[in-house]
């Protein structure tokens, strides 16, 4: 056996819990918090030996989050509600969007957010333009 698996099958027993899909919600606590504990050793190293470990848990934790925890779809609408209130911006505050009149119009939902309102918002507010996708059909 070469030096490098040597090691690992000495440690696996402590490694692979890390390692493992989180099937129940203690597992995925667990996991939050082993990662949380990484983030905290880490820091803003991304040369660190451990970022690698701290990129699969959060793969893992999300995976976990996607299969049980799907987050409800929202309209564009909703979404821009949400921004607004979030970022303390008024309709007139949106000119990207257009005049008041048809920010109300887009909150109501009398009328959708084009591609090119979607874009606008989607670098005002540094989310992904996908975020907006119950605007469009």
């Amino acid at each position: 056996m070469n030096a490098i698996l040597d090691q690992a099958a000495t440690h696996w027993r402590y490694i692979s819990p890390l390692l493992a899909t989180p099937e129940t919600e203690n597992e995925y606590d667990a996991k939050v918090e082993a990662l949380d504990e990484l983030l905290d050793l880490i820091g803003d190293d991304e040369d660190h030996p451990l970022a690698s470990l701290a990129s699969l848990l959060g793969d893992l934790i999300e995976a976990y989050d996607e299969e049980h925890r799907p987050l409800p779809q929202a309209s564009g609408a909703e979404v821009l509600r949400y921004l607004m209130q979030e970022h303390g911006v008024t309709q007139r505050d949106l000119p990207e969007v257009g005049a008041q009149p048809v920010v109300s119009a887009i909150l109501s939902g009398k009328r959708t957010l084009n591609w090119r309102q979607v874009c606008e918002l989607s670098d005002r507010f540094s989310v992904p333009a996908d975020a907006f996708k119950g605007s469009r059909a």
